[in-house]
């Protein structure tokens, strides 16, 4: 046999156009890559899932209150585990227990498709149900967000973030809208069932990465020293607490990392339950259905879309003061769609309410990650998700009493009311802390004007 026919065969290698490269920095590792694949097609079949979930309780029940009952379910064991789900997402090999928390949801979708496909469905094996997917969320979320800064380093993280968030909020577009056509030909049961078969997609992914980086315990002790000393905080204190105390003692002595988790709790007590209130829109206000109520969620992951694309693209390094402005765009955003008069500029306007709740999601996160050292950020990652999630969880059955009681659109203003408020507070007080207070200056602007000169 010739040398030439045993050499060995080299594929090309995968490029991507120059223009997309410099947008998209993180697309060009290969491992970023298929993680992204794999979250794009889970996260479409979740919001499948949790469409029809909504609008089977919804029905079966007649009541709001119900539905935001099973947001609580499903959000509350992010409270009680979210630090020890960070914690393990620390000490254990991230990618094998993504391959575990993957596997683990796809049973509970089956589990949860056989009982409604064989029509013996009740409302508690729902909230049973969804209590069990909120226990591997504990654990999934804090390893898939810890996991995307392990697979992405250095300048091209806020993008990788960035391009996850678009992933999710793409799914969180096409996800409702396979939903509402499931379920008003096939049924909800047939929903869950595509569910349980997407997670097929990154089980294949995590499969074929190739090994993540590994830090050294040098780097990592002076990557401590740098945030902490750039903090304010000493770098040996949050290191000495054991277990999943590290985490929170490390969020309360940075400011950039405590304040973006204030805000994003106080806006996730009421967001995470917007397609609660989006139900009740459909279902009291405009009488739109099932199909109704997967547009407005449709059009809620349109603008959360374009609000990831403008996020990953942006090359300034992120401040607190970023994360204020977007908050107060989100507060503002939710406060015009409780007012909207009209079907259509209600709907219209939740294209800005996503976009919102997108950029200062993302940017509220990145903040958070960035800011925190990489032996921790799993540990500090499970306290936002706790935080964010947990708050959804306590404020679900509160928003869908309020849309309940008072009707939905009292509740969607209520739900732009209240964290604005949190949002002027935390902004004063960082003011205060920095001395700043608001001015009023002059500025000067020079305009041409015509005149008449000699031609010499």
């Amino acid at each position: 046999m010739s040398s030439a026919a045993s050499a060995p065969v080299h594929f090309p290698k995968l490029t991507l156009p120059r223009g997309l490269s410099r947008t998209f920095p993180s697309l060009e590792n290969r491992n970023f890559r298929l993680l992204l694949s794999g979250l794009l097609v889970s996260g479409t079949g979740g919001w499948i899932q949790r469409i029809a979930q909504d609008w089977l309780v919804l029905t079966m029940t007649d009541s709001p209150t119900a539905v935001g009952v099973v947001t609580a379910f499903q959000f509350a064991p992010t409270i009680l585990l979210g630090l020890h789900g960070g914690l393990l997402a620390d000490r254990l090999p991230k990618r094998a227990l993504l391959l575990a928390t993957q596997v683990s949801m796809s049973l509970t979708a089956a589990a949860l498709a056989v009982l409604t496909l064989t029509g013996v469905v009740q409302v508690w094996h729902v909230f049973a149900l969804a209590f069990v997917l909120g226990i591997i969320a504990a654990v999934d979320n804090p390893t898939r967000q810890s996991f995307v800064s392990e697979v992405v380093q250095g300048p091209q993280l806020p993008n990788a973030i960035s391009l996850v968030s678009c992933t999710f909020q793409i799914g969180a577009m096409t996800g409702p809208v396979i939903g509402g056509v499931l379920m008003s030909t096939v049924g909800a049961g047939y929903a869950f069932a595509l569910n349980a078969l997407t997670f097929v997609a990154p089980i294949i992914a995590l499969s074929m990465m190739r090994g993540t980086p590994i830090r050294r315990r040098g780097a990592v002790a002076r990557s401590s020293e740098q945030v902490g000393a750039a903090s304010g905080a000493p770098g040996a204190t949050p290191t000495a607490a054991p277990g999943a105390r590290a985490g929170v003692i490390y969020a309360l002595q940075t400011s950039t990392v405590l304040w973006p988790i204030v805000m994003a709790g106080a806006f996730g007590f009421f967001t995470i339950s917007l397609p609660v209130t989006l139900a009740a829109f459909a279902k009291d206000e405009f009488h739109t259905g099932a199909s109704g109520l997967g547009l407005l969620n449709a059009m809620v992951a349109l603008g959360a879309m374009g609000g990831a694309l403008a996020t990953a693209r942006r090359q300034r390094p992120l401040r607190l003061r970023t994360v204020g402005y977007a908050a107060w765009a989100l507060a503002c955003a939710l406060l015009l769609a409780a007012a909207a008069p009209q079907q259509l500029l209600f709907t219209l306007l939740l294209v800005l309410v996503g976009a919102a709740n997108l950029g200062f999601l993302t940017k509220a996160q990145s903040l958070v990650q960035l800011a925190t050292v990489p032996h921790l950020r799993g540990r500090v990652v499970g306290l936002y998700m706790l935080v964010f999630i947990g708050s959804g969880a306590v404020g679900g059955p509160v928003v869908g009493w309020l849309a309940e009681a008072y009707g939905a659109r009292v509740a969607l203003l209520v739900s732009g009311a209240v964290p604005a408020l949190v949002t002027v507070l935390v902004c004063r007080h960082l003011a205060h802390l920095g001395s700043l207070r608001v001015s009023l200056s002059t500025i000067s602007v020079r305009l041409p004007r015509v005149s008449v000169t000699s031609r010499g």
